[in-house]
């Protein structure tokens, strides 16, 4: 049992394809001694886990009537000790927005900055390393869609998270 004051982190949930070719990245570049979860894009890192039934009633009423959308896989960017994939997507951005509105008084200051998209498939290594996978992803990288399907709900737990949720876009 999750205690009730552990945060909940809050993902978009991409179509199988995309989340296949993320995933086996992460799997393949991230250090498997730190690897607890599967490739994913956060919106949110620390939403409170005391108004989790708010937040889910936040969610629902937020994507009531939303559609999956596509989003703009654009490239890569370092992260100084790893390499994430950048996305871009005005639906996104406009969703993130609403929901950021919503918990403004609840949000810590990672979740206060300029929300960046991306999913990262390598952390916490060696900035040579990093660098190194960056330049070799880069050379073969070609830009692509994928398609955001919904939300995911996680309780955070230090090492695995554990489902509370999924929202679907259903328009």
């Amino acid at each position: 049992m999750v205690p009730v004051s552990a945060p909940l982190i809050l993902t978009l949930r991409l179509d199988e394809g995309s989340f296949a070719f993320f995933d086996a990245q992460r799997q393949r570049y991230f250090p498997p001694g730190r690897n607890f979860i599967p490739a994913h894009l956060t919106l949110f890192h620390a939403l409170p886990g005391e108004h989790r039934p708010a937040i889910q009633s936040d969610i629902e009423r937020t994507i009531t009537g939303r559609a999956p959308f596509s989003l703009a896989v654009t490239g890569l960017r370092s992260l100084g000790r790893g390499v994430a994939y950048t996305l871009h997507s005005a639906d996104l951005a406009d969703l993130r927005r609403a929901l950021a509105l919503t918990w403004n008084d609840w949000l810590k200051p990672q979740d206060r900055q300029n929300h960046q998209p991306h999913v990262t498939v390598q952390n916490k290594v060696d900035p040579t390393r990093a660098r190194a996978l960056l330049e070799h992803l880069t050379e073969s990288f070609q830009p692509f869609q994928a398609e955001a399907l919904g939300l995911d709900l996680w309780w955070y737990r230090g090492g695995p998270w554990e489902m509370v949720g999924l929202f679907d876009f259903t328009a």
